[in-house]
């Protein structure tokens, strides 16, 4: 069946498949499958998973509970110095996230903006755990904005203002209406977030550093690992893979059941 494409477009489009998906293969054909389960399965690998997961899933409740104001803001707002705001909400996202975690670092450290004040509620924040699920926010918290301003913005306001008209608060139509219509780019946002928060490094690295069963994440275990136990870096590397694809399932049956 014709698609109307030049041929030649599917030259660069099959190598830059093959960017992708050959390194995966590669990843794929070192893991020891004998010795998998045994591999991701060490003390180190179940403390740094369990962690990853815990951290990731708070750090997910916090985007919710920030990006949803966020991103109806930004998509129902009008106020001078929007464009700004976007952008620097959106930061994170192109920022290296060795930059964040030094930023974070500044912020929050015992030196810091905040630091010393936090210091002196008795509060430590990093090198934490906490650290953890702040660098994972920072760097989680745009995609769940971009994911949720985008389904406002092709959702309309329509149904909003049939509800105003008939007499609903901002907070009733905010909840009754505008929140189910976009469910689905909340769940969206909320798996993304989630991913990323998994598969986080820099940023934690620098700013929560690596302690094991504290603030050793799997991203953090595999980079170690990858000295000592080539063999369980590959595996654990692969774990990540798995989760990443499920995630992209996810999404993409979310997109698609609100289609």
């Amino acid at each position: 069946m014709s698609t109307g494409l030049p041929r030649w477009v599917l030259v660069p489009a099959a190598l830059g498949a093959a960017v992708i998906v050959l390194p995966l293969v590669a990843l794929a054909t070192r893991v020891q499958w004998g010795d998998f389960f045994s591999l991701i399965t060490s003390d180190s690998s179940r403390a740094a998973l369990w962690l990853s997961l815990r951290t990731s899933a708070v750090s997910t409740l916090l985007c919710i509970v920030l990006g949803v104001p966020m991103a109806l803001v930004l998509a129902r707002a009008s106020f001078r110095g929007l464009s700004a705001l976007r952008s620097l909400v959106l930061l994170p996202l192109v920022l290296p996230p060795v930059v964040g975690g030094i930023a974070l670092l500044y912020t929050f450290g015992r030196r810091g903006l905040l630091g010393e004040t936090i210091e002196v509620l008795g509060l430590q924040v990093a090198f934490s755990t906490a650290a953890v699920v702040i660098a994972q926010t920072f760097v989680a918290l745009p995609f769940m904005v971009v994911s949720l301003e985008g389904t406002l913005r092709t959702a309309g306001e329509r149904y909003e203002v049939v509800a105003a008209t008939l007499g609903a608060r901002p907070t009733t139509v905010l909840r009754r209406v505008t929140l189910p219509l976009v469910l689905p780019g909340l769940a969206a946002g909320a798996v993304l977030s989630f991913a990323r928060a998994l598969g986080e490094f820099g940023a934690t690295i620098t700013f929560a550093g690596s302690l094991e069963g504290v603030t050793r994440t799997l991203p953090l275990e595999i980079y170690l690992q990858r000295e000592t136990d080539p063999d369980a870096a590959v595996a654990l590397s692969l774990v990540l893979v798995v989760v990443a694809v499920l995630v992209i399932g996810l999404v993409r049956g979310t997109r698609s059941s609100a289609l």
